[in-house]
């Protein structure tokens, strides 16, 4: 059981550097993007493009940072005090999900796209 343990731990860390590492290479490929396209920015176009694309991918690694603290909280320290702290931290990281989305692209996650908007 224990080896088990240990298995899903690491399991739950190694998606946690995915998160991280989701992070890390969406900021440095919008700041490459954004470097290339800045001589030929009208209106702030790059740097509104910069904001999207950086925002996306912060989010995507939210997404892993919470799903590998579900899975180590879960299944390796199932206490209630652990539990507690999960769903702080879930609460947490899915405001900045939904504030960073509707920051992104002008509405909050759960309203329909509008006509003419793209996805």
């Amino acid at each position: 059981m224990n080896e088990f343990k240990e298995i899903i731990s690491v399991a739950g860390y190694v998606i946690e550097c995915v998160g991280v590492l989701m992070i890390i290479t969406g900021s440095v490929y919008s700041l490459f993007c954004f470097a290339t396209q800045y001589r030929e920015n009208l209106e702030g176009v790059a740097y509104r493009v910069l904001r999207r694309r950086l925002g996306r991918s912060i989010i995507l690694g939210l997404e892993f940072l919470i799903a590998g603290d579900i899975i180590r909280t879960v299944v390796v320290a199932y206490t209630l005090k652990n539990v507690a702290i999960l769903g702080l931290i879930i609460l947490i990281r899915s405001f900045l999900s939904i504030v960073l989305h509707l920051e992104i692209e002008g509405r909050w996650p759960w309203q329909p796209v509008r006509e003419g908007e793209m996805e």
